[in-house]
């Protein structure tokens, strides 16, 4: 009886098993846009210290420019980005706060949420992972309005010291 109750579990959960691993999208997959390409300039860094959340590190944005097929401009002085660096010091999250200003005079407010990873990915070779989600507010009435309503993902490579570039897109 006990190994008929077992062998009737077993069947159960690999049908789900089984029923999970033949899960395909239903949707279409998003594709990617080139929107713009942020050279960004960076004053010094410091650490606020270890805090309840984690280690806090703060870098300065001092500028920069960015371009793209639909817009150009410069970056504003007077942003940071705010990282939290977890206890064994392979996570960090950060929020890049600031603001853009296009060649034709249009603010726009940028918030830059993501991660970076470096440590042993699941075969345990070593890994590095650096991606961000920016989010736009530009004014509704103007022509970078489309900004709002979208979702963007960026990735950065690093240059000169005390710069780094952000290439954005947006997923359609």
């Amino acid at each position: 009886m006990v190994r008929l109750f077992l062998l009737t579990v077993f069947l159960a959960f690999s049908s789900l098993s089984i029923k999970a691993q033949s899960v395909s999208p239903k949707a279409d997959t998003p594709e990617l846009e080139f929107v713009m390409q942020l050279n960004v300039t960076l004053g010094e860094a410091y650490t606020v210290g270890e805090t309840q959340a984690g280690k806090r590190h703060v870098i300065p944005i001092t500028g920069g420019t960015f371009e793209g097929p639909l817009l150009r401009g410069s970056i504003i002085n007077g942003g940071a980005d705010y990282q939290l660096i977890s206890t064994d010091g392979h996570r960090t999250t950060l929020e890049a706060v600031y603001s853009i200003k296009t060649h034709d005079g249009v603010y726009i407010h940028v918030r830059n949420q993501g991660i970076v990873y470096s440590g042993k990915d699941s075969t345990g070779n070593d890994t590095f992972y650096f991606k961000a989600a920016p989010k736009f507010e530009a004014p509704s009435d103007s022509k970078y309005a489309w900004l709002n309503n979208a979702i963007f993902v960026c990735s950065p490579s690093f240059g000169t010291p005390g710069t780094i570039t952000l290439d954005v897109w947006m997923v359609k």
